[in-house]
């Protein structure tokens, strides 16, 4: 097709109209013509939306899928996970296989987690079988730690529920969505501080799943040392790695902001664990971001004119198990230092060259499936066409220990459910 890309974007951030500008495309206003618009959430809900939205042609794209928030709401990701888990026990999948507690050997991915206030008195009842626990709620809507603290006591939820102004727990529509989950007291810890992972998943497609990995995801750590005492638990330079957080504490460092890169990290506890369970802990990493895409896949609207960059959150705990802790519809592109702001203006420009092949005006009929010299730093995570081409996805679904993915990678390790590499 003749003619350059015109873009929009409602996100005014230098690494992505730098990567617009290099490629020669023009800027216009949303209500002109416009082939690729680059938008926040918001705005994806007036585009999509019955009263306000309008028919994309097929040469518009967007960085949102209309419903993302079916993976991105904190609620949502959780019961979406619940019900996968629901239906692969009823087809009998040894996926849903459990041990004699009940608990799932393989699925066992997502810290134990209730709705409030819908779900308090099936919360209370988990509360009182192992009332030291500590938790922590979170609103569902919310980005950057806000509006998050923790709590040991069943009196703090009331005193929250009171300063809510709500006078019953059965009030929801006058009331915010939270999310309560067992807290990872006993998260891996290095330099004596709690860190998480952010990763960066991009998905072309749900109908078939076609998802790449960034290899250039990074961790962030508390400035605060570790401890899971008590008397700490209002303390989040402790206990929250946001750097939205992070930045405000006295021992925040703006060099390096708090940051490593997963390489490092990769390296770190192939010297301190050995190489074979750092290669099983990141196959299994793998494995529960590609399981909680396939849990709503089902559910999300696969328009064709969308694709997601999608931040992936994860914590390790002290035994090597990785935990999904959420993922962001927007993960930030603001740059806390000079090596942010590269790694983020190059994830833009992969993600660009997968979305819209060549920099040229989009077809939204494309196939979605680009060749591998396009990918950069992107690399398949999962392609279900060619898993179900070769019968791996009804092993995925079915046997673990068998071959698994694309390229033969497995479920082996009777107590665990891991990948071999996706490479």
């Amino acid at each position: 097709m003749a003619g350059k890309v015109k873009w929009v974007t409602d996100i005014e951030k230098s690494v992505l109209i730098n990567n617009f500008e290099k490629r020669g495309w023009v800027q216009v206003t949303e209500n002109e013509d416009w082939n690729f618009y680059w938008m926040s959430v918001q705005t994806i809900r007036n585009v999509f939306s019955v009263e306000t939205g309008y028919r994309l042609s097929d040469d518009q794209i967007v960085n949102h899928f209309p419903n993302h928030y079916e993976l991105t709401r904190k609620d949502l990701m959780v019961k979406n996970i619940k019900r996968y888990r629901k239906e692969l026990e009823k087809e009998g999948s040894p996926l849903a296989e459990k041990d004699e507690s009940g608990k799932y050997l393989y699925l066992d991915f997502v810290p134990v987690t209730y709705m409030l206030p819908a779900d308090y008195n099936l919360f209370v009842e988990e509360f009182r079988k192992s009332p030291s626990s500590t938790w922590i709620m979170k609103p569902c809507g919310k980005a950057q730690g806000k509006g998050i603290f923790l709590i040991n006591k069943l009196s703090q939820i009331k005193k929250w529920s009171r300063d809510s102004k709500t006078s019953s727990f059965m009030t929801q529509s006058t009331k915010e969505a939270y999310v309560i989950s067992l807290y990872i007291n006993n998260p891996l810890l290095i330099g004596g501080r709690k860190f998480d992972l952010r990763l960066y998943v991009l998905v072309s497609t749900y109908r078939p799943l076609r998802c790449y990995m960034y290899k250039l995801g990074f961790c962030r750590f508390c400035t605060v040392k570790y401890t899971p005492s008590t008397s700490e638990l209002d303390n989040m330079f402790v206990h929250l790695t946001n750097v939205a957080i992070q930045r405000h504490g006295e021992d925040y460092n703006h060099i390096h902001g708090g940051k490593w890169t997963v390489n490092n990290l990769r390296l770190y506890l192939e010297s301190t664990r050995g190489k074979e369970v750092t290669s099983k802990l990141f196959d299994e990493i793998h494995w529960i971001i590609v399981q909680s895409l396939k849990a709503v896949a089902p559910v999300m609207n696969n328009d064709k004119h969308c694709f997601e960059c999608y931040g992936y959150d994860i914590i390790i705990d002290d035994k090597l198990k990785p935990w999904l802790i959420e993922v962001n519809a927007s993960p930030s592109l603001t740059s806390s230092t000079a090596n942010d702001r590269i790694l983020k203006y190059n994830l833009i420009n992969d993600t660009l060259n997968i979305a819209v092949p060549n920099g040229e005006i989009p077809d939204c009929k494309w196939n979605k499936s680009p060749p591998k010299e396009v990918l950069g730093n992107y690399e398949i995570l999962y392609d279900e066409e060619l898993a179900q081409g070769d019968g791996a996805d009804r092993e995925l679904r079915s046997r673990p220990g068998q071959s698994l993915g694309p390229k033969g990678s497995r479920l082996r390790d009777a107590g665990r459910t891991v990948l071999t590499t996706w490479k």
